[in-house]
């Protein structure tokens, strides 16, 4: 037997001693410990399963290819980073504090290893406008469209799903663009000059 298969059944055995949850926590963990030492480029299956203390088939049976496995990191991310946003009175007010969460959340390096994963998405069919719904990331306004129309700031039946994903789409791309946190000027003009002229009740 090849020393490099002999490590494999070595490493796949000691896999199984950690089964289900734990053994794909362990696995993310080790992904994500991976991209903050190396990025996405230094990215490997096999630098997972050294730092994971597993096996490459260990992981390549849990996950097809190394942008799935990199998403399932992100979204593992984002579940122990949730954002919620209290009432704070205004629809403007939570969009501003939702896109300033968002931006601390959405670390420079994290929008660097999206941009460099791009061509592997598209390897899965996949693309930018793919990633919110695969992470978890969604729902984020519907609450606060749904405490606006409560306080009579908004109609809901002028809201279309664009319209509402409208915020966080130009916000994720400005982040993806510049690699850098959103300004409060750039979360300003976001909310003030795109959405609201579009979802708040104008009297006549």
């Amino acid at each position: 037997m090849r020393l490099a298969s002999y490590f494999e059944v070595v490493m796949d055995t000691k896999a199984q001693r950690r089964r289900g949850p734990e053994l794909d926590e362990a696995i993310l963990q080790a992904v994500w410990d991976e991209l903050s030492a190396k990025g996405y480029g230094g990215l490997t299956l096999d630098s997972v399963a050294s730092r994971a203390g597993t096996s490459r088939p260990v992981i390549h049976r849990r996950w097809k290819s190394l942008s799935e496995l990199v998403m399932a990191a992100l979204a593992r991310y984002v579940a122990l980073n949730p954002i919620t946003i209290t009432d704070q009175g205004s629809v403007r007010s939570e969009m501003v504090l939702l896109l300033k969460r968002l931006s601390d959340r959405a670390q420079p390096h994290l929008m660097r290893i999206l941009v460099d994963m791009r061509e592997d998405l598209l390897k899965d069919n996949l693309s930018f406008v793919d990633v919110p719904s695969r992470i978890g990331e969604h729902g984020l306004v519907a609450e606060i469209l749904e405490r606006g129309a409560n306080r009579g700031e908004i109609d809901l039946a002028r809201i279309t799903a664009r319209i509402a994903s409208l915020p966080i789409e130009l916000a994720r791309h400005d982040m993806l663009m510049t690699l850098k946190p959103l300004s409060d000027k750039s979360i300003e003009e976001i909310i003030d000059e795109v959405f609201l002229p579009l979802v708040l009740r104008t009297s006549k």
